[in-house]
């Protein structure tokens, strides 16, 4: 039987594991602390049209070919974890100024002639659909097929599967992938990725986020995600069954999961503002997580070389894209390429003084070995 080892236990990890072991591959997954990291903090958000901004079509084209697959991928989760792991079907993007309302436009036209479904609403149709919103609403963007997860019911969904499909979990570090014993590796370590296969060009980008329980008597939260474009700052309100989820701030500040007092209040602050109620629930928990960003917002998935397969940079959208990249992942070692994930080609960023090195073998590829190098400039947006 061919062996698998999957280094790296958060979502992206976890369900490449369970599919790979389906497949037939004895899987080993390592990982000190499973589904401790940013899949755990996240808000669970699948929302690839609401974040869509005109030049960004890759990232667009990516994040929907996911969404697309969530359908089906969740019905699954759902049916391991025994309760949905869905807790929104819709998505609301509302605008608090003219500024944000002219961006607003932007997005909506832009993505509406991607051929995607996003619908105006003015303020009174925003109320109409969250009536517990701020009546300083000015208006809104409806995406009907955005919807969100529990990411810690998914994460938790994804490690029974993974148990029942065989997968064996050993809760170490790996310092080296070439000491590992087994056929092929998937590189899955999130922002810590890089320390494994230097010079990848993935790093942490820092994010807190609050929960916060609904009390008795208060105002009972959004039924729908509601995002929010605060005065050029954006911001999410997530439900739950027992209150909201709210994030998240964005840092470049290395490794540091500290939550800060400045990061607190500031989601607070504009949370308020969008809705008002929200100063009566109880903070339950505030947690901070290091997302794997990219240079091009996109993620790094595909061969390394003959042995290793990387998947890994997913920024924000994690969650959202866990679907689309086992697809990518299993075909990669199946020697083929997933024509939806070709935008996320871990050598797109492949320096000019670099132009000798040779992706790996796939299909119909003749077999060079080479370096991998990357370049490691970039920002986020």
């Amino acid at each position: 039987m061919r062996t698998l080892a999957v280094v790296g236990g958060g979502v992206i990890g976890l369900a490449v594991a369970w599919r790979a072991a389906r497949a037939g591959w004895q899987v080993t997954l390592s990982d000190p602390a499973v589904a401790s990291g940013a899949s755990w903090v996240a808000g669970g958000m699948l929302a690839p049209l609401s974040e869509g901004w005109p030049g960004e079509d890759a990232v667009l084209d990516f994040g929907a070919a996911a969404l697309a697959r969530w359908p089906e991928f969740g019905a699954e989760l759902t049916a391991v974890f025994g309760e949905s792991v869905f807790v929104a079907d819709a998505t609301v993007t509302v605008a608090m100024d003219g500024a944000d309302t002219a961006d607003l436009r932007t997005i909506g036209e832009w993505v509406g002639e991607r051929g995607h479904e996003l619908g105006w609403l003015d303020r009174a149709g925003v109320r109409e659909l969250e009536p517990m919103l701020a009546r300083t609403v000015r208006a809104g963007l409806l995406s009907p097929t955005e919807s969100a997860v529990d990411n810690r019911r998914v994460v938790e969904a994804l490690r029974r599967a993974a148990t029942t499909a065989g997968v064996e979990f050993r809760a170490e570090s790996v310092d080296s992938l070439t000491a590992l014993p087994h056929d092929r590796v998937v590189l899955a370590a999130g922002a810590h990725s890089a320390r494994l296969w230097p010079r990848l060009p993935v790093r942490p980008v820092k994010g807190e986020i609050l929960r916060l329980a609904r009390r008795p008597g208060v105002t009972p939260p959004p039924t729908r995600v509601v995002r929010v474009r605060a005065h050029g700052r954006q911001l999410y309100l997530v439900p739950r069954e027992d209150g909201i989820v709210v994030g998240a701030t964005q840092y470049e500040a290395g490794f540091d999961t500290a939550v800060t007092v400045a990061g607190v209040r500031d989601l607070i602050a504009d949370a308020e503002q969008v809705f008002p109620g929200i100063g009566e629930y109880e903070l339950r928990e505030a947690s901070a997580g290091s997302r794997p960003g990219t240079p091009d917002n996109l993620p790094l998935i595909g061969a390394l070389d003959e042995r290793v397969v990387v998947a890994a940079g997913h920024g924000r959208n994690g969650m959202l894209t866990t679907p689309l990249t086992v697809d990518a992942v299993l075909s990669v070692l199946e020697g083929t390429t997933l024509p939806e994930a070709r935008a996320a080609d871990p050598y797109r960023f492949a320096t000019a003084n670099s132009a000798s090195t040779t992706r790996p073998q796939t299909a119909g590829q003749t077999k060079i070995h080479g370096p991998s190098h990357f370049s490691s400039v970039g920002g986020i947006r």
